[in-house]
């Protein structure tokens, strides 16, 4: 459930979305690859449009007119990320599910550099970029329900098990020690989690009716 793990939402987005093929989408593409690379490398605090038109190669002012100012390129980056084809492993196991879903988290927040980490973290300095993200996670959990989908139809977990509440609960574990408490990375994290959570689900501790 990653920005790379990253089909548009139904949710308003906040900048145009080009037309599929040609020049538009080429020049879309060039300037999200040029924000990805100066947030990564520079920061947040250094990234202006100026920057990124220069990396990208077009005019500033085809990039002032489309996305405006720096809010409405991170958040263009949220949503192209929001437009992949991306879906969650099918292991033939919750566990194996939910553990490959965590390693999938664990190495794009753990790689060097993580543009996963810089996004979250613009995030709660950019409103715009805020809501941008809320679309995409929201997507990404609404994806990710296959995998409880999968689990009850093996019998596995009982019918009426919560999906968000499970997925939450078998992925929060990981953001909160690699981002809040900066935890040395530990390669058994993403199968111990989904552990608990596979073991919880199948006790029905997530069923809602």
């Amino acid at each position: 459930m990653t920005s790379s793990p990253t089909a548009p939402t139904a949710a308003a987005r906040s900048v145009p979305q080009p037309r599929p093929g040609g020049r538009t989408a080429r020049i879309r593409a060039q300037v999200i690859d040029a924000v990805r690379a100066e947030l990564t490398e520079h920061g947040y605090d250094a990234l202006t449009v100026d920057a990124v038109a220069a990396r990208a190669g077009v005019h500033r002012t085809t990039v002032y007119r489309r996305w405006r100012d720096v809010g409405g390129l991170i958040a263009d980056v949220f949503d192209a990320a929001g437009g992949d084809d991306w879906t969650p492993t099918d292991t033939g196991t919750l566990h194996g599910d939910l553990a490959a879903l965590n390693q999938e988290i664990q190495d794009s927040l753990t790689e060097e550099p993580s543009l996963v980490a810089a996004l979250i973290a613009v995030s709660f300095r950019s409103e715009e970029a805020a809501r941008a993200q809320q679309r995409l996670w929201e997507d990404r959990y609404t994806r990710c329900e296959t995998v409880v989908e999968r689990a009850i139809t093996r019998g596995e977990i009982p019918p009426g098990t919560d999906a968000r509440a499970l997925l939450i609960a078998a992925t929060a574990p990981l953001y909160h020690h690699l981002l809040l408490l900066g935890t040395p990375v530990d390669p058994d994290l993403p199968g111990r989690v989904a552990d608990s959570a596979a073991f919880a689900a199948a006790a029905g501790a997530f069923r809602t009716r």
